[in-house]
């Protein structure tokens, strides 16, 4: 199935270059989502993720997201779609985040 969310996050000084960090995302495994880059030190990844489930779905991005730019920090999760109505997406992002 398919799982869409939306994850913000802020951008360390040693990841102020968007495109760089845009490649790292997408070679750690990111190409089923878009980068908004609009806001200055932040990053947006909407993603459409097929997984087993929400949860899974949620944890492969964060765990991909974190080989990519691991001195990012998670500012924000939107759930969307049909992630917005599994419960375990949130307790696995509090698992992953916290």
């Amino acid at each position: 199935m398919k799982y869409t969310f939306i994850l913000k996050y802020q951008l360390s000084e040693q990841n102020r270059t968007q495109d760089e960090v845009v490649e790292r995302l997408g070679a750690a495994g990111c190409e089923d989502a878009l980068v908004g880059i609009g806001q200055p030190g932040c990053i947006a990844l909407e993603f459409i993720r097929e997984a087993v489930s929400a949860e899974a779905a949620l944890v492969s991005a964060l765990e991909d997201i974190k080989g990519a730019i691991p001195s990012a920090t998670l500012i924000e999760v939107v759930l969307t779609g049909s992630a917005h109505r599994s419960a375990d997406l949130l307790s696995a992002y509090f698992r992953q985040a916290h």
